[in-house]
């Protein structure tokens, strides 16, 4: 009898199982300090560029073949001179706008957290440190457009408020300007008792009030 025959067996195989990142709590970066979404970031970029900034969305781990890797989630900030318009004469130095750009990018690349305030808590600040930013506006990075469209305006100039510019009370009025607007420099105007516009001047000087106003916008 001859050797018997095997019966022929089709080997089967399991489909690949995908599964999900690991969304993490939290993860040191190279500065030493732990963050977490929500958080505002500095990304490192090209040598002799300032970092990106960014929002933490989420942190999540990604298994490769030999190890797994985190990776952090941001919801990106720009610059004035990142934006389709370009810089504006009322854009201040440290000025970011939050916009809709979402991008994945690596735990080695995140060098620190940094502080993006809004416009009125950033004017309180005693001290601006390095790590202080302030946002006011919204920014679709696709159509160039911002929220709000309309802000307050001041001065003779009509220019939206730009913190790194000095600006003066009128004690009659209590419109704001910037001296130079009005034939002034800082000096004169810190040395003066109190400040009243060239208008006030004119009409109500005498008055002794303030006299109404309507906040125009831009």
């Amino acid at each position: 009898m001859g050797p018997k025959q095997r019966k022929q067996v089709t080997k089967k195989t399991t489909p690949a199982v995908q599964t999900k990142d690991k969304v993490l709590g939290s993860s040191l970066v190279a500065d030493g300090s732990n963050i977490q979404a929500g958080d505002n970031i500095h990304v490192r970029a090209a040598k002799s560029q300032p970092s990106f900034i960014g929002r933490v969305v989420k942190l999540t781990e990604v298994e490769k073949q030999t190890a797994s890797q985190t990776m952090v989630h941001v919801n990106w900030y720009y610059r004035p001179v990142d934006t389709l318009g370009g810089v504006k004469a009322f854009h201040g130095e440290r000025e970011l706008f939050r916009s809709d750009h979402l991008d994945v990018c690596e735990l080695e690349t995140i060098h620190g957290k940094c502080n993006v305030h809004k416009l009125k808590d950033y004017k309180k600040l005693e001290r601006v440190g390095e790590n202080d930013y302030y946002c006011r506006f919204s920014y679709k990075a696709g159509t160039g457009l911002f929220k709000p469209d309309r802000v307050p305006v001041y001065c003779h100039c009509e220019m939206p408020y730009n913190p790194d510019l000095f600006m003066v009370e009128c004690e009659a009025c209590a419109e704001w300007f910037h001296p130079e607007c009005l034939g002034y420099s800082q000096k004169n105007v810190l040395e003066l008792e109190k400040f009243i516009c060239h208008g006030c001047k004119k009409t109500v000087r005498q008055q002794g009030r303030k006299g109404a106003k309507q906040q125009r916008t831009a």
